[in-house]
């Protein structure tokens, strides 16, 4: 479980594919907290720490996670959104996340507005997923609030702390990120058909 609020950015030192899976060994600055058997959220997807040394560790995407999130497109030298596994007891300061990814968006729009930016995002309304005005959403494992919330779409702003902090410093209009959907509202959704 975790919160999505970013603890640091990481990059990716190396990538190795066997038997359609995706080995990733990431560098970032709390590796020396790291355990095997962790688990990490890369980009909001989470992966379990296979094996660490001093300056990095790494995971391992089965090829089910790379076929429905953005991890098949990260290459060498790419930085990652990273959050460890939340602490019960501790402040939840963003929101309930799970580290499934519900599906792929594409960035659409990037304004910059007066001390932030507007990011706009597309995303298959098909699938079921919905967002709600001022609701939760996870763009990359980053936990934002809902703006403009539309059939197959929606916007965030990004203050500039969150900016220089993840990776939508690098963001650019067509990329694909991972969405992760708010779980209480996909609970209610799956129920609203029982409720009469």
């Amino acid at each position: 479980m975790f919160t999505g609020i970013i603890e640091n950015l990481g990059r990716i030192t190396k990538l190795k594919e066997e038997n359609g899976n995706l080995h990733l060994s990431v560098h970032c600055n709390f590796t020396d907290k790291l355990k095997v058997d962790q688990s990490v959220a890369h980009n909001g997807v989470c992966l379990t720490v296979i094996s660490l040394n001093d300056t990095e560790y790494t995971v391992t995407a089965i090829d089910e996670t790379l076929k429905k999130t953005c991890l098949n497109q990260v290459t060498v030298n790419d930085s990652v959104n990273l959050e460890r596994g939340m602490i019960l007891g501790e402040r939840l300061d963003g929101h309930i996340v799970q580290g499934h990814v519900d599906q792929i968006g594409t960035c659409i729009g990037v304004e910059t507005a007066k001390g932030s930016w507007i990011y706009t995002f597309n995303y298959d309304a098909s699938l079921g997923n919905v967002t709600i005005e001022k609701g939760s959403i996870t763009v990359n494992g980053v936990s934002l609030t809902v703006l403009n919330s539309q059939d197959g779409s929606f916007s965030v702003a990004i203050i500039p702390y969150t900016y220089r902090h993840t990776t939508f410093q690098h963001m650019k209009v067509d990329d694909n990120v991972n969405l992760e959907f708010d779980v209480i509202g996909k609970y209610v959704k799956k129920l609203m058909p029982a409720i009469k």
